[in-house]
């Protein structure tokens, strides 16, 4: 109950332009802010971040590696200072020799180490080498040879699926084609840098690395060997009585050796835990089941490790639990790597897209406007190797978009449109003959098999359609030069594929989409929807595609209803109103929508759609009046009139051609006489908008009827005129208020009252007998705006009457008061 008050209270007005409502019915505010309140949610659930198990793994892997570090420093300063340089003479050569030896192993490991994840991390950028450096990378990388000897000589089936040796086929040349790519960038692939010029693939970095690793681990096992022979033995030479320079020689070489042992076994207990973590408990392949990454992400959760743990290596430990894959793909957008941008989008679409991690991201990506402007940017890579990295950054722009504050900051991003824009281009042979179905689904795969023009075309009309959900984002896009134009060749349908049973679905979906776009264009309120209403029309191929949907359109109703509701919005203004009626076919087959018979109950809606069309398209058209009588659909409206579908769009077509035909139509309307005793009954039994239609036709009707046919009229159809003055009556009682519902009914009803006034005077006592002069009085007093216009958008009037509501209660008081 608060926040039904509350709303009442703001008496703001808010027109929904996604949800193109009745025409010719109001919407309030309150029923908009009603419905938007229902969709308010519970408190949000904090999703789970799998991530962390990883950033926990690096922190104590870290632990370890800094822990045997300092073991490592504290003997390596041990050695130098105390041992060689206080003992250096007194200690035993052999001692010494396994002094010198440990020092230089521990040295090469300590080196070994502090550069293995720089080249861990550079074997990283290579999305096709990308891996762990571990016991399972070097051993997998053993049997490179044994596979691939396999892979020869193994026996494949026949399969009567050739769609998946297609696909197979498909991906195995996108994985080629991004191998290509490092061959013709102007910059190295890190992974790739032949350190010698003979010796390549020893000298890679990725082999680097595991070299570097392997070497570490010997360097810890001899150290471990070396260190507990001489402390098991103790074998440090005789200690002389008196001799006063070796007395604590034992001891201090027993500390150096207890300290390189227990470096050696940090070490080499880290490397166990990793190898644990990794290979055996699968730890990334775990978290990339979790995040839901897919085949590809574990490059990516890779790349994630090593970054966490070299933060935890390099800085403080605890900084890598700062980390998080969000951030961490965020980070990568603005690489110059195409790999890295590449593992970045790959991740954001994957978290955009999972229910789990959707709301979270796009509110992390929403709020960083430089990650926004880099996914614009992306839109515009039209180089076909960077064909992945413009399709993920169009699909997380399509998930952003979803929520208007983030489509409001997509939109308000310079270019922001023109970027879009771009993934509207059809390619080379790709044109609108392709849409339309000229061409076979099978050449155009051929077409496109380089590069997926359909798939942006798709992306690219999502975009837009969400951003037409704002007001300003639709003068944008009106704004934008040659976007109109392009929105508008996608509805392009011929014959050949709307007739074909076996069309491809992404051309279908295609036209719906941009259908979709243009009907929210047109159906934008106030001035920005009056200019692109204007812009769309004069788009000389706009309503004659529409005709084609209209004429073969029949197995796809959707789309149908689609193209039928742009008209209607279009109608609103008058220029397009002239343009659709003159264009050849476009009544006429509406028409033959409104009249179809034997359509499946599911269908209707297009029927409705079609009725609605015709009737703003009469509605102040004189020409269009005139088109609609050459047609000789009198007989058929008049019919309809007791179809409960199609009566009450049947009522409005009628009674706007005889409010606007002019005298050219009057012979031709006089078969309208006819639905006369229909409209009398629905009056007398109807409530609400049906009876607010009869009675405003009733009004018209009766004016192509002498009063000798009306008195035979009102007997034949079993009703007295005194009957029909109490109905009137009775409205006006019903309705002391105006609705938003109903807002003609009271206006209709006195049109109907001074008709009847004028045509007998007995009448009029009648009137005055029920009381009429009063309820007369409270219209007066309880006029509003929403009686003087004929059409809305919303809770926009769009077409004031020309005659006030005020005009018509005087003279019916008038005819009341001279009697």
């Amino acid at each position: 109950m608060v926040e039904k008050t509350l709303i009442e209270s703001q008496g703001s007005v808010h027109i929904p332009i996604n949800d193109n409502p009745a025409i010719f019915e109001t919407q309030t505010s309150i029923q908009t802010a009603s419905s938007s309140v229902n969709t308010v949610s519970g408190p949000r659930q904090v999703n789970r971040a799998p991530e962390k198990k990883l950033t926990l793994f690096a922190l104590r892997l870290a632990v370890l590696e800094k822990t045997a570090t300092g073991l490592g420093t504290l003997g390596f300063i041990w050695a130098t200072v105390v041992l060689l340089g206080g003992f250096a003479i007194t200690i035993d050569q052999t001692d010494f020799w396994f002094i010198t030896v440990i020092l230089l192993i521990e040295g090469t490991r300590i080196f070994s180490r502090s550069h293995e994840l720089e080249w861990q991390h550079q074997a990283t950028w290579s999305l096709t080498d990308a891996g762990i450096t571990s016991f399972r990378a070097v051993r997998s990388s053993s049997h490179i040879v044994v596979r691939a000897c396999k892979a020869a000589f193994r026996w494949k089936p026949n399969r009567s699926n050739g769609e998946v040796r297609d696909s197979s086929h498909l991906r195995r040349l996108k994985h080629r084609n991004w191998e290509k790519k490092k061959t013709l960038t102007r910059t190295w692939t890190s992974s790739d840098v032949p350190l010698l010029p003979y010796g390549q693939w020893v000298f890679l970095s990725r082999n680097i690395s595991r070299l570097l690793y392997w070497l570490q681990l010997a360097s810890a096992t001899a150290c471990v060997v070396l260190s507990l022979l001489k402390l098991v033995r103790q074998n440090y030479g005789e200690v002389e009585k008196g001799d006063t320079d070796k007395r604590n020689r034992k001891s201090a070489l027993t500390i150096f050796y207890g300290l390189a042992l227990a470096e050696a076994l940090l070490f080499l207990l880290e490397k166990a835990y990793w190898e644990w973590k990794v290979m055996y408990k699968k730890l990334l392949d775990e978290i990339n089941d979790e995040c839901e990454l897919g085949p590809t992400g574990m490059v990516s959760v890779r790349r994630f490790f090593y970054d966490a743990y070299s933060k935890c290596v390099n800085g403080s430990i605890f900084d890598g639990l700062k980390m998080d894959l969000v951030s961490f793909a965020m980070e990568l957008l603005d690489s110059d790597s195409s790999d890295e941008q590449l593992i970045g989008v790959r991740i954001l679409e994957n978290f955009t897209k999972k229910t789990q991690f959707s709301e979270d991201t796009l509110q992390k990506i929403g709020i960083t406007i430089t990650v926004i402007e880099r996914l614009v940017e992306m839109l515009n890579w039209k180089d076909p190797q960077e064909e992945e990295i413009r399709k993920s950054a169009s699909e997380i722009l399509a998930k952003l978009a979803g929520k208007k504050q983030n489509s409001l900051r997509v939109a308000g991003i310079p270019g922001a449109m023109e970027s879009i824009s771009s993934l509207l281009h059809m390619g080379r042979n790709a044109s609108s003959a392709s849409i339309c179905g000229d061409i076979s689904k099978k050449e155009i795969i051929s077409d496109q098999e380089d590069y997926g023009y359909w798939i942006f075309n798709l992306l690219g009309l999502q975009i837009l359609k969400k951003l037409a959900r704002d007001h300003d984002n639709c003068g944008k896009i009106g704004n934008t030069t040659g976007l109109l134009a392009k929105i508008i060749d996608f509805t392009h349908a011929g014959e050949r594929l709307l007739k074909n049973d076996r069309a491809p679905e992404s051309q279908i979906l295609t036209v719906k989409r941009s259908l979709q776009v243009v009907k929210m264009l047109v159906s934008t309120t106030g001035g920005t929807g009056r200019q692109l209403r204007t812009e769309i029309s004069e788009v000389v191929f706009t309503i004659s595609y529409i005709r084609d949907i209209l004429r073969y359109g029949e197995k796809h109703p959707t789309i149908q209803k689609l193209g039928i509701e742009i008209l209607t919005s279009l109608a609103l203004e008058d220029d397009a109103t002239e343009r659709i009626g003159g264009t050849g076919g476009v009544l006429k087959e509406l028409f033959n929508i409104f009249f179809r018979e034997g359509m499946p109950g599911n269908q209707n809606h297009v029927r409705i759609a079609a009725g609605e069309a015709l009737g703003m398209l009469a509605f102040e058209s004189t020409n269009n009046c005139q088109r609609i009588l050459k047609l000789k659909a009198v007989e058929k409206l008049v019919d309809a009139l007791d179809n409960s579908l199609l009566r009450i769009n049947a009522a409005r077509i009628l009674r706007n051609l005889c409010s606007y035909s002019g005298p050219e139509g009057f012979q031709q309307l006089r078969g309208v006489t006819t639905a006369a005793r229909i409209v009398l009954r629905e009056i007398m039994a109807e409530e609400n908008k049906l009876q607010e239609v009869m009675v405003g036709l009733a009004a018209h009707v009766f004016k192509y009827m002498t009063s000798e046919e009306a008195s035979a009229m009102f007997d034949t159809g079993g009703i007295r005129e005194a009957d029909l003055a109490m109905a009137l009556v009775q409205i006006l009682k019903r309705y002391p208020q105006p609705q938003t519902k109903t807002p003609r009914i009271r206006r209709h009803v006195v049109e109907l009252s001074i008709w009847m006034m004028k045509d007998r005077r007995a009448n009029i006592q009648t009137f005055k007998n029920l009381g009429m002069e009063e309820y007369l009085e409270g219209i007066t007093e309880t006029t509003s705006e929403v009686e003087s216009f004929n059409i809305f958008s919303g809770a926009i009037g769009l077409s004031r009457y020309k005659t006030s509501i005020h005009s018509l209660v005087e003279t019916a008081m008038n005819l009341l008061t001279d009697e």
